[in-house]
C-alpha cells in the first residue's frame, strides 16, 4: 500500500521572481529539493508542481516553480504541501510528517545539558516555521522556533524535548 509523505510546506513569497519559503520535512533537503523534481500536491489541484530553483537565504530554503513567474503566482502556493510517495522518500520520513499539538503538550523540556526550562503548553503552526509553546517554572511563556537547529531531540518515551537555545532566547518571555 502505497503512502504519501510531505517534503515541504510553502510559507511566503520571497522577492518578486516567484520564489518561496518553505518549512522543510525531510532528512534530506539537498537530496529532494532539485531543480526538475516534480512533487505532486495537498490540496491537488495546485499541482503537480516541478521545481526549477532552490537556494539558501539566511537558513531558509527559497524554491522557484515552473509556471510561478511572480510574486502573485507564488503567493497562490501559501500552504502547498510538496508530496512524494513511499517509493521516493522511504519509510524513515514517517516521522517527519510533523508533530501534532497533542502529541507534545505536558512534554518537560530541557537544555542539551540537561537543565529543565519548563513545559510544552502549545504548539504554534505557521505557513514557514511552527513555534513550540514552553511555560516555564516561573509561569512565563517563551516561543521556541520548532527547527532541527533549535530543537535536536523529541523523545517520545521520556516525554522531553531537548532545546539548544540562542543566547537570550530564553529570556525573552521573562
Amino acid at each position: 500500500m502505497s503512502q504519501t509523505f510531505v517534503v515541504a510546506r510553502v510559507g511566503k513569497p520571497h522577492g518578486l521572481r516567484g520564489e518561496v519559503t518553505v518549512q522543510v520535512h525531510t532528512d534530506d533537503p539537498e537530496g529532494r529539493l532539485t531543480p526538475g523534481a516534480r512533487f505532486a500536491t495537498d490540496p491537488e489541484q495546485r499541482g503537480p508542481l516541478t521545481l526549477v530553483s532552490v537556494r539558501q537565504h539566511q537558513g531558509t530554503y527559497l524554491l522557484g516553480f515552473e509556471g510561478h513567474p511572480d510574486r502573485t503566482a507564488a503567493e497562490a502556493l501559501r500552504g502547498t504541501r510538496l508530496l512524494v510517495d513511499d517509493g521516493e522518500e522511504g519509510e524513515e520520513e514517517d516521522d517527519d510528517a510533523g508533530w501534532r499539538e497533542d502529541d507534545l503538550l505536558g512534554f518537560a523540556v530541557v537544555r542539551v545539558d540537561g537543565q529543565p526550562v519548563g513545559e510544552v503548553s502549545a504548539l504554534h503552526l505557521r505557513p514557514v516555521q511552527d513555534l513550540l509553546e514552553v511555560r516555564t517554572p516561573s509561569g512565563s511563556v517563551v516561543l521556541v522556533p520548532f527547527v532541527e537547529e533549535l530543537v535536536p531531540q523529541v523523545d517520545e518515551e521520556a516525554r522531553t524535548v531537548v532545546v539548544d537555545p540562542p543566547p537570550g532566547l530564553l529570556e525573552l518571555g521573562e
